[in-house]
């Protein structure tokens, strides 16, 4: 069998030592098709970002770059602008054919948390390779807003996979005619599924939300605490149109609905320098389950994190600003996303992160 490891199998990786928890694993914390991941006791902050490549340890490569450790045991604030590298405290020894590619969590993302998994000898920030036996680190750089982190605190998630089992175009489009993968739009198709973005709602003009230059800190373990109106501007247009401003980040939402049938997982492909001077995401993973029987029908849609870069950049209403690579599950999982697991965006349209109270 190849494709994406279930949560029943994940657990039995536990079960089996080839992934060993720091700690008592958490509630929730194995999810349909992936591991989420803990901070450990410490962050070291450092010069630069950095992959260990080659032979390489990360250790030894933060004697390099190391400039102090912060202790995360109690609580403390990661300063925006700044570089850190934590020890998780998932520590993998994976079968030899079972390789892993790691993500932020969708909450994280949508905070413009940059957070990217690194391990001994990396030499792609997220992916693991096949058979690794070593540690984890995440680097978090925040981008917009200073946090308030902790010991145990799950930023990122892993998801395993046995072998590639990516979907062709081919193989898409007969899934899509029996499944119905997107609505609101049409299926566009090539080398993944596209998705455009939605600059003309169906009720009133609000498109999106700007983050704020000078904010406070906000603390992650506050769920639906925080008046969006201190640490983002709304975003108002009739036109169909918005422009880009360079190095500003947004919170804006997909056209389409999007369905991921339970035996099947996506994720985001990364950025293209094509379709313009701007990032699409920072959180890539879709579960098994997400737009499945979702409220309203088949299908959530998607929200898009967004960083423009050196030039002001016009986006316009549909216009296509990524794809979703499906691929198979190596097993049906037995719980999908949303499905009494408390999923915090099943269903959703544009969202901030679980931080903020309901706009």
């Amino acid at each position: 069998m190849t494709g994406v490891l279930a949560s029943q199998q994940i657990n039995a990786l536990i079960a089996d030592g080839a992934i060993t928890p720091g700690q008592p694993l958490a509630d929730g914390q194995v999810q349909p098709a992936s591991l989420d991941l803990r901070l450990g006791t410490e962050a070291i902050r450092v010069r630069a970002s950095f992959l260990a490549g080659g032979d390489r340890t990360v250790a030894a490569r933060l004697n390099e770059f190391e400039m102090h450790r912060v202790d995360l045991t109690a609580g403390a604030v990661l300063e925006k602008g700044c570089v850190y590298v934590v020890p998780l405290l998932e520590h993998l020894d994976l079968p030899a054919e079972v390789g892993a590619v790691a993500n932020a969590k969708s909450s994280t993302g949508r905070l413009d948390l940059l957070t990217r998994t690194i391990t001994d000898g990396g030499t792609e920030f997220d992916r693991v390779r096949e058979g690794y036996s070593g540690p984890l680190y995440a680097e978090i750089c925040p981008r917009s807003f200073s946090v308030l982190a902790r010991t145990g605190m799950r930023l990122n998630q892993i998801r395993f996979r046995r072998g590639q089992s990516i979907l062709s175009d081919t193989e898409l489009r007969t899934l899509h005619e029996a499944e119905t993968l997107v609505t609101g739009g049409p299926a566009v198709i090539g080398q993944g599924l596209g998705f455009s973005v939605d600059l003309d709602p169906a009720e009133g003009t609000l498109v999106g939300w700007r983050a704020k230059p000078h904010t406070g800190v906000i603390d992650l373990d506050r769920i639906g605490q925080y008046d969006p109106a201190e640490f983002w501007d709304p975003l108002h247009t009739d036109r169909r149109r918005l422009i880009l401003d360079p190095d500003a980040f947004y919170i804006l939402v997909s056209r389409e609905a999007v369905h991921i049938p339970p035996a099947y997982a996506a994720e985001m492909a990364p950025y293209l320098a094509m379709v313009g001077e701007f990032r699409v995401h920072y959180a890539g993973f879709f579960d098994p389950g997400f737009g499945h029987g979702a409220a309203g029908g088949t299908g959530s849609r998607g929200v898009l994190e967004v960083r423009c870069h050196e030039a002001p950049f016009v986006l316009e209403h549909g216009q296509v600003v990524g794809r979703l690579v499906y691929e198979r599950m190596d097993e049906l999982p037995r719980q999908l996303y949303g499905s009494g697991i408390a999923s915090n965006y099943q269903g959703q349209g544009l969202k901030l992160s679980k931080h903020f109270r309901s706009a």
